[in-house]
Formats: C-alpha cells, sequence, structure tokens
C-alpha cells in the first residue's frame, strides 16, 4: 500500500489513475448498472426485420379499411432506409396479404413494384371452370413493374436523416479528440513545471551549500545529468566512500512553504528504477498561518525493501519535550537538527546519507529554537554492494 501511495505522488500517475477510476465508474458503474439508457418512442426503423414486415402488413391492412394515402405515405418514411429491403421481404413471403394490395401500397409510395412471389390456394370447383381469368390478372402488373422512384419525392427524408446523425457523430469524435489533447497538454505542462522548479532550487542549493563543505569532502563537476536524468550535475564524493552516488539532490524548506514535501526518484545510471526519496512536513506548533514546523521527514523506499525507512528531523525544542519525541517516536528514529549533522538510511540495497547544509530557526512568541525558519539538506545515495 506505501508503494501505492509514493507512486501517486508522481502527478503522471496520479492522472492515469483518475482516468482509469473514472471511465469504470462512468462507463459500467453509472451508465450501465444505476442509469443505464432507456430508449421511449423508437421509430419503425429500428425495428428487427421481420417486425418491419409485420409492420407493413399492418400498413396495408389500415389502408384497405380508412384508404388515407397521406398516412400510408407517412407511416412509409418512418420505416426510413428500411422501407425498401422491408418491401421485397414482403413480397417474398405475402402471407395472407393479397398481389395486388402489395403492388397498390409501391405504387401509392412510388417505390420500385418488387417481383411478388405467387402464392398457391386451393382452388374451389367454381374457379376450376373459369379457365384464362388467372391469366388476365397476371398481365396487369407489367406495365407498373417498370416504375421508379422519383427525384424529389418523400422517399429521400430518410437520408437526411442519416446524414445528421452522422454529422452528430462526427461532432462528438472531435469533440472528445479536442479534450484528449487538452488534457495532455496540460499533463505535460504541469510535468515540465514542476521539472523546471525542482532543477532550478537544486541549483541553488548547491550554490549555498559549497560554502559549507569541510576539507574532508571533494567537489567534482560532470556534464549531463546522473540516473534517468533526475539526477545533479555536481558529485561528492565523501571522505567514508571512494566511489560517487548514484544520484544526489538538494532540498530547501523555507518558512510559509505550507504544502512543502519534496520527493526524488532513485535511478540507476542505466535506467532502471531503484527506489524513491524524499523530505516532507512531519509535526507543527502552535496554531495560525504560516504553519511553525517542529519536525521534518526524511524517508528512503527500496524497490526491493518491503518497508520505507524513514527518521525524524527535530527542532531543539521539539528533541526536548519528551510528549512531542514521544509521538514522533511511532514515525520514526528521532534525530536532533544540526548544520553539518550526516543521518545514515538504510533499506536491503540502497544507503542514503542526508547532511544537513543549513538550519536556522524562527522567533516571535514561540519557544524558543521550536520551528524552523529555515532547512537545507543534502541527500546522496549510494547502492550497496
Amino acid at each position: 500500500m506505501e508503494k501505492i501511495l509514493e507512486r501517486l505522488k508522481n502527478p503522471l500517475y496520479a492522472g492515469l489513475a483518475g482516468f482509469i477510476i473514472g471511465l469504470i465508474v462512468g462507463l459500467p458503474i453509472l451508465g450501465w448498472l444505476i442509469w443505464p439508457v432507456q430508449w421511449t418512442d423508437a421509430a419503425p426503423q429500428h425495428l428487427r426485420s421481420d417486425l418491419q414486415v409485420d409492420y407493413l402488413r399492418m400498413v396495408i391492412d389500415s389502408y384497405s379499411r380508412n384508404g388515407d394515402e397521406g398516412l400510408v405515405q407517412k407511416r412509409w418514411q418512418e420505416l426510413g432506409v428500411a422501407a425498401k429491403p422491408a418491401l421485397e421481404a414482403l413480397s417474398a413471403n405475402p402471407g395472407t396479404i393479397e398481389s395486388n394490395e402489395i403492388e397498390k401500397l409501391a405504387l401509392l409510395v412510388q417505390a420500385p413494384v418488387p417481383a411478388i412471389k405467387p402464392v398457391s390456394k386451393p382452388q374451389t370447383q367454381d374457379q376450376k371452370g373459369k379457365g384464362d381469368e388467372p391469366k388476365q390478372e397476371e398481365n396487369k402488373p407489367e406495365a407498373q413493374t417498370e416504375t421508379t422512384l422519383l427525384p424529389g419525392t418523400v422517399a429521400e427524408a430518410p437520408q437526411k436523416t442519416s446524414d445528421s446523425k452522422s454529422s452528430l457523430t462526427l461532432l462528438l469524435g472531435i469533440m472528445c479528440v479536442l479534450t484528449l489533447a487538452v488534457g495532455a497538454l496540460l499533463v505535460f505542462l504541469l510535468l515540465r513545471r514542476k521539472k523546471a522548479a525542482s532543477e532550478t532550487e537544486e541549483e541553488e542549493g548547491f550554490d549555498e551549500a559549497a560554502e559549507g563543505y569541510t576539507g574532508t569532502e571533494m567537489e567534482y563537476v560532470q556534464e549531463g545529468t546522473t540516473g534517468a536524468g533526475t539526477g545533479i550535475n555536481k558529485k561528492r564524493l565523501s571522505a567514508d566512500s571512494e566511489e560517487p552516488p548514484v544520484v544526489q539532490f538538494m532540498t530547501t524548506y523555507m518558512l510559509g512553504d505550507d504544502l512543502y514535501d519534496d520527493s526524488f526518484s532513485i535511478d540507476a545510471p542505466t535506467g532502471e528504477f531503484l527506489g524513491e526519496c524524499g523530505v516532507g512536513i512531519s509535526e507543527t506548533i502552535g496554531v495560525g498561518d504560516p504553519k511553525k514546523v517542529t519536525a521534518f521527514e526524511v524517508w528512503l523506499f527500496d524497490k526491493n525493501d518491503i518497508q520505507t525507512v524513514t527518521k525524524v528531523l527535530m527542532s531543539n525544542h521539539a528533541f526536548n519535550d519528551p510528549n512531542i519525541r514521544q509521538r514522533l517516536l511511532a514515525k520514526g528514529e528521532p534525530q536532533l537538527v544540526e548544520p553539518g549533522k550526516r543521518i545514515l538510511l538504510e533499506t536491503a540495497s540502497l544507503q542514503m546519507e542526508a547532511r544537513i547544509v543549513d538550519a536556522s530557526y524562527g522567533g516571535g512568541a514561540m519557544p524558543t529554537n521550536s520551528y524552523f525558519d529555515r532547512l537545507t539538506l543534502e541527500l546522496a545515495v549510494w547502492p550497496k554492494s
């Protein structure tokens, strides 16, 4: 769980997590379970094909009773682009509908008269003696079979409906693409701004820390950055170690930075992720703004370890106050802040040295040396051999 929380401090991971959670809540839960789409007043063109054929049968039956041609054309239009296929299917399987009634419907709506499948019916004794009467019926549709849909007729309305739906779909697609593009741009600008601010602060911290180096340390400058682009150009060789740290960071707190919480990624020179480290506010004292910080947490996370190692950097007042010290003991080993002091944190495969470069206390009505006005730390990380 701690690893997940540490990852979510990265704006990129937090944005991806928010997008995935929003997608899960919005689509399956809200869209399908809680508020599913409910269709009402659907047009006949949305029916199944067999039901559209039944619909045409009912249109023909209604027309045979009331003879309202305008109502027939209105109902024909409601079938949209499915009208012609439904008429052809009805002609292939007329059922109880007479062929001449299907022809009347086709002529009325100015649709091509389809080839009608003859319906075989048992002949009565009277019909058998009439000879050529059925042949005369078969000759009637010949002059009508070449009837075509005239331009400008009402049958063109479904095409306009289809065009409007296509335009709406295209518009929605463009809006979705623009929304994603704007979101991606905002994430990029946020990450770039945070990176630039971090680099500026680290460079200023190194310039100030250079004055505090003693004769037991050696310093050199290396071109480029260390790790996967998150390291610092300046590296220090400690008297206790002959090899330079894999990464090195400088972080500074100043009174008024109530949201102070710096974290850094630890990457090998090959780009491999090793872990993370950082510093944040642990305890404040008094009331009012700005917050008066009396203790900080410095922590080290190792991807090969099951827990995060934490130590608490306390002001002189907090370190000597039994109540505060006992309360913060649960967060990590207490350490008194003293300029130049080195604090070691170790995990399964990493070793970090937190050096207190500079520290100053605030004044006022609060107890003496109870809260920090400024604190600068140098974090250097080595892999364990």
